[in-house]
C-alpha cells in the first residue's frame, strides 16, 4: 500500500465492486470522466479483474483512496494514472473524492502527494498531465498547489446541457516536483 499522512492508496479488490458501480454511474460527475452511459455490475467486475493486470501490460492503474485514522478506514474515492507510456516516460492523472462532504479536506491533496512520489520515484516517469473542466475551479487549485503549469485549453471541448465548456491542459514535469 502507498501510504499519506491521512490516506492510503491500495489495489482495487473485487469487495470494491458496488463502491465503483455506484461511484462509476453518478451522472453528476460523468462530465469528468466523459462518460455518457451508465455501466453495469457485469462491466465493472470485468475491470476490476483487468485492473489486477502490471501497469505496464494495461496502460492504466486505478487505486483506491482511503481515509485512514487510527481508529478506521474508510473508502472515499479512486485515483487513476492512465495513458501510461513508458517510451515516453509519462501519464495522464484523474482523482475523485466522491461524498462531497469528504472534498476541501486535503484528501485528494494528500492522496495526490502520494501518487506523484510514486510515478516520479517508482515508476520514474518524466511527467504527468491531466485535463481539467474550466469551472472545476478546485480541481485546477488542487493540481496548481502540486505545480502543475497550465500548458493549453481546448476551446469549446465539452458539450454540457449547460452549453460548451473549455478543457484545460495542466502538466508536471518531474524536475518541477523536486523543486517543491
Amino acid at each position: 500500500m502507498l501510504e499519506g499522512n491521512i490516506t492510503r492508496l491500495r489495489a482495487v479488490e473485487p469487495t470494491d465492486a458496488d463502491l465503483i458501480y455506484t461511484w462509476e454511474n453518478d451522472c453528476s460527475v460523468w462530465q469528468m470522466s466523459n462518460t455518457i452511459a451508465p455501466f453495469s455490475k457485469h462491466i465493472i467486475e470485468q475491470f476490476i479483474e483487468t485492473a489486477q493486470q502490471d501497469i505496464f501490460q494495461a496502460k492504466q492503474l486505478r487505486l483506491m483512496v482511503d481515509k485512514t485514522d487510527v481508529n478506521s478506514s474508510e473508502t472515499i474515492g479512486t485515483i487513476d494514472i492512465f495513458e501510461f507510456d513508458p517510451l515516453n516516460s509519462r501519464a495522464g492523472i484523474g482523482i475523485l473524492i466522491a461524498k462531497e462532504t469528504d472534498r476541501e479536506k486535503g484528501f485528494a491533496s494528500d492522496a495526490l502527494d502520494v501518487l506523484i512520489n510514486y510515478c516520479f520515484n517508482t515508476l520514474l516517469l518524466h511527467q504527468l498531465f491531466c485535463n481539467i473542466c474550466h469551472d472545476n475551479i478546485s480541481s485546477i487549485n488542487l493540481f496548481k498547489n502540486k505545480g502543475f503549469e497550465l500548458i493549453g485549453i481546448k476551446k469549446d471541448w465539452i458539450h454540457t446541457s449547460e452549453g460548451w465548456k473549455d478543457e484545460l491542459m495542466f502538466q508536471l514535469v518531474n524536475q518541477k516536483w523536486g523543486e517543491m
